[in-house]
């Protein structure tokens, strides 16, 4: 029987092919070695998440690492007396917490309520659904691994710093406009806090946001206020 073998070039084009047709934004992976201590955050993290006692944890990117900094004031008066610990890694992509999620981040832990806001940094490159897609794979991943959570899922927040793309904040609203579908009223809501941030021309104030997308002080006192009702009943 005469044998046919593919030639290794159009095997290897085959194969990248079947890696590009993948969406990033549903697979795990690390950020970068140029990612200053992003990995001695991570297991910072992990080891907060081994000693448990965490009843309100917030996930994300640098809008939520932000609470660290810009945000303290309202965090040390609205959160930390709720034993709250705060994940965010400024510039992370789903993918990223994905990762951070998959080795050890939530290890140790049965919070009452997880808030997770996660996608603005994909909405530089990415697709809507493509997205939507990660923020749906990491609300599963969370749902596994703490199934007894409560999880107050964000949207992405409105941004338009001068250097984003055309048509950037119109995909974050189609990215929003996809994850509403997982609220089920019981262990996943949805909050949109966007009108919340904008002025009356349909943009982002300066004043709130000063660099047009991460919020200041100002911005997080919105945040916190507009976001309070609802998890003061899911921490219940």
């Amino acid at each position: 029987m005469k044998r046919f073998f593919l030639p290794i070039t159009f095997l290897s084009l085959l194969i990248a092919a079947s890696a590009l047709a993948e969406n990033p934004a549903v697979i795990p992976v690390p950020r970068p070695a140029t990612a200053t201590n992003w990995i001695s955050r991570h297991e910072g993290f992990v080891a907060l998440a081994k000693q448990g006692g965490v009843d309100l944890l917030f996930l994300g990117d640098s809008i939520t690492d932000m609470w660290r900094t810009r945000g303290s004031n309202v965090w040390n008066k609205a959160y930390a007396p709720h034993r709250a610990e705060n994940f965010g890694i400024g510039g992370d992509r789903t993918q990223h917490l994905l990762w951070r999620i998959e080795h050890g981040g939530l290890d140790g832990l049965s919070p009452k309520v997880i808030v997770l806001m996660i996608g603005t940094n994909n909405s530089n490159s990415d697709p809507a659904d493509e997205v939507a897609e990660g923020v749906e794979k990491i609300v599963a991943e969370i749902r596994s691994r703490c199934p007894a959570s409560r999880i107050l899922l964000l949207a992405i927040f409105p941004r338009n710093k001068p250097t984003d793309k055309p048509g950037q904040m119109a995909k974050i609203k189609e990215v929003n406009r996809c994850i509403t579908r997982l609220e089920d009223g019981k262990a996943i809501r949805f909050l949109d806090l966007t009108d919340k941030f904008l002025g009356a021309d349909g943009t982002v104030p300066e004043g709130i946001m000063p660099d047009f997308l991460h919020p200041g002080e100002t911005g997080y006192v919105i945040w916190a206020n507009a976001m309070q009702p609802l998890l003061k009943e899911m921490l219940k």
